[in-house]
């Protein structure tokens, strides 16, 4: 058994009662919500999309030359 020996200060019982107090008060109530921030990208989708086609694109008239289906 743990015994604490030391005793609270008159300042101490103070703010622990008022700390106690805040926290009976806000029991049963919800937490307010934080505002979430909506990102944007930092570059617009149409960009987005061009840098994919030339990333992607050579590899898709690739496959294309394999079939057949473009010359």
């Amino acid at each position: 058994m743990v015994v604490n020996k030391t005793r609270q200060t008159p300042a101490q019982k103070r703010a622990n009662a008022k700390f106690a107090a805040q926290q009976e008060k806000k029991m049963g109530k919800p937490r307010p919500e934080e505002k979430k921030e909506v990102r944007e990208l930092p570059i617009s989708k149409t960009w987005l999309l061009v840098l994919a086609f030339v990333v992607c694109g050579g590899a898709v008239f690739e496959v294309l030359k394999v079939f057949g289906l473009f010359k």
